[in-house]
């Protein structure tokens, strides 16, 4: 497997993922990523932004799970 750090950015760092949808961005991050069998070695859901490191097998291409 192979780890990657990636971090995803609102459009002009809109403060927008609070509340719920910090929840839901949560879950489903979690959910598709264990749909793809990746493992998901950390992840943060900040105001700005969200923050992943994640565990890619090799037959999984990056610009497919994310």
């Amino acid at each position: 497997k192979c780890d990657y750090h990636i971090v995803w950015v609102p459009s002009d760092r809109f403060r927008i993922l609070t509340g719920e949808v910090s929840l839901l961005m949560d879950r489903d991050i979690r959910m598709y990523s264990e749909w793809l069998g990746c493992e998901i070695v950390e992840l943060n859901v900040q105001i700005d932004h969200v923050h992943v490191v994640i565990s890619i097998p090799p037959q999984v291409s990056v610009s497919s799970s994310m």
